[in-house]
């Protein structure tokens, strides 16, 4: 099993989110994250899906992806050829003496404090999913309160083959 990241570009229509969703549910595919917003031209939605199965079930997905009528591109987002990210905001218990051990590995991973009480901190962090999984496992210490995760999105890398609307 492999985990594979899917970028398309698609025309910004009502409805055609839960279409991809239901491609994925008639099918029995899971999506592992799933992450949708318009482009520079807002006429053009980047839809980014991850998904996991084996060679085949990814090729299929992909294959079938492309089938919809809105879909403009499909780009599979590869290690090394794109950079891709997830935004957390994570809320922790924190009492006074324990708030500046929490700072100290905020700081660490360049996480933001974006609102702090007397019993408790929120921060905000951006990154690849092994530095979000190594921070979250650190804050696991201690007691996490909630948990927010934007699920991945991302970019190839260069210039190269970027998608340019027709007007």
């Amino acid at each position: 099993m492999k985990t594979q990241v899917f970028s398309l570009l698609v025309n910004n229509n009502a409805g055609l989110l839960s279409r991809v969703a239901g491609l994925f549910s008639r099918r029995g595919y899971n999506i592992d994250s799933i992450t949708s917003g318009t482009t520079m031209d807002d006429r053009i939605t980047r839809i980014t899906v991850v998904a996991t199965g084996d060679t085949q079930i990814l090729s299929q997905i992909e294959k079938q992806l492309a089938k919809l009528e809105d879909v403009l591109e499909i780009k599979v987002l590869k290690d090394g050829q794109s950079v891709c990210r997830e935004l957390i905001m994570v809320k922790v218990k924190a009492n006074a003496a324990q708030r500046a051990e929490i700072i100290s590995v905020a700081d660490i991973f360049r996480a933001k404090i974006v609102d702090v009480e007397s019993d408790s901190l929120m921060l905000e962090m951006t990154g690849t999913t092994s530095k979000v999984a190594a921070f979250l496992k650190l804050m696991a210490a201690y007691e996490i309160l909630e948990l927010a995760r934007t699920g991945i999105t991302g970019l190839s890398r260069g210039s190269e083959g970027v998608y340019i609307s027709e007007d």
